[in-house]
């Protein structure tokens, strides 16, 4: 690492997530207790299948209005009240799935009750007209560095769009349409996933997701950095096989975090190449920061996994304990990987990675005030 870091002048005024296990705070305090919020359900819910590994937040039958509106209405209720979606005051709204359980469910049973929800912009629509948000809005899907993409995005639109505020609101909500492609593609099986094990098959769990981050020029106590984008534009599902993608995170490293002591919330979903080339590449440029990933118990939250994962570990750093990785058993691909729970006192800063079908991979720091 160098010696300087950039400074940071884009606070995280207020963050908050849902996922199977509850808010961010009950989700901190039950990765530490070692819960596994995935069970065993079948793939194609109510049509069944094999029994794969999903973490719901309700049942999954899709219905209208969608079984997630509830969900992102109850989290809209915590976020700070300003004139979201007006000018000075733009709304980002990011996904991988957005309604396309409804797309399925209209395809199936024939009701068009169900396209009002079954596009992305019909459903970011429905869903801002619900929250009274107003036209100022942006839509962002890029598979699962979506929500880190719309974190830059915001960020950006404080620190050189003169807006007062930005908001994040991503959210992920399983479907047997998304659960049916994973299966699909083998990586979704009868196996529970294990972040960053050295094993003979990888796997990946599913799981239901929502979150939203304040961001403010306002002087905060966590501040969020410029953030890492890249695309190695290899192969439609695939890394490139020698690593250079996650090797690709060193300049930024090396500008961004500097001196400061963090640790790292990794992507780690349970497949085994990625995980590897992650583990080694972050042992290898970060070899004193622990590296955790939490989708053992939470599931892989997909396009929101970023943020939700945010704003988990701002809540276990309010706490003051780190959560493990979280469903490894065996040995892992590298030494940094922390395999019990961990003060955060010493650090003063956490990396947050996001990794992505075809090589795209995101990353942010959330430092202290500088």
């Amino acid at each position: 690492m160098v010696t300087s870091h950039s400074k940071l002048e884009v606070g995280i005024e207020a963050c908050g997530c849902l996922t199977a296990l509850g808010d961010e705070t009950q989700t901190a305090e039950a990765l530490n207790a070692g819960v596994i919020g995935l069970k065993p359900v079948p793939v194609l819910g109510s049509d069944g299948g094999d029994l794969v590994p999903i973490a719901l937040c309700s049942d999954w039958r899709e219905r209208i209005p969608p079984r997630w509106f509830a969900s992102a209405d109850s989290l809209r209720s915590r976020i700070p009240v300003a004139p979201w979606g007006d000018p000075g005051f733009p709304v980002f709204l990011s996904s991988s799935n957005f309604g396309v359980g409804n797309l399925l469910a209209y395809c199936r049973g024939g009701s068009e009750a169900h396209l009002a929800y079954a596009t992305p912009g019909d459903c970011v629509e429905s869903l801002c007209d619900s929250f009274g948000w107003g036209p100022d809005r942006t839509i962002v899907s890029h598979a699962c560095v979506s929500s880190l993409v719309a974190l830059e995005l915001a960020r950006r639109s404080i620190e050189h769009g003169g807006a007062e505020q930005a908001i994040v609101f991503s959210f992920d909500f399983v479907s047997p349409f998304v659960a049916g492609g994973f299966h699909a593609l083998k990586i979704l099986n009868p196996l529970f996933p294990a972040p960053y094990e050295d094993r003979k098959e990888g796997s990946i769990g599913l799981g239901d997701g929502a979150a939203f981050a304040v961001l403010s020029r306002k002087p905060q106590e966590n501040l969020v950095s410029p953030a890492f984008l890249y695309n190695e534009m290899w192969h439609f599902t695939g890394n490139q096989p020698e690593g250079e993608g996650f090797r690709a995170l060193e300049p930024w490293l090396r500008q961004t975090v500097g001196e400061r002591k963090v640790w790292i919330k990794g992507h780690g979903t349970g497949t085994l190449e990625a995980g590897r080339l992650e583990a080694e590449s972050l042992a290898e440029l970060c070899p004193q920061a622990p590296l955790v990933s939490w989708k053992g118990s939470l599931g892989h939250t997909l396009g929101s996994c970023g943020l939700v994962e945010l704003a988990v570990a701002l809540a276990a750093v309010d706490r003051g304990v780190v959560p493990p990785t979280v469903g490894l058993s065996g040995s892992a691909f590298a030494p940094n990987v922390a395999t019990d729970s961990f003060d955060a006192q010493p650090f003063d800063g956490l990396l947050l990675l996001a990794n992505a079908f075809g090589g795209a991979h995101a990353a942010i720091l959330v430092a202290h005030g500088d």
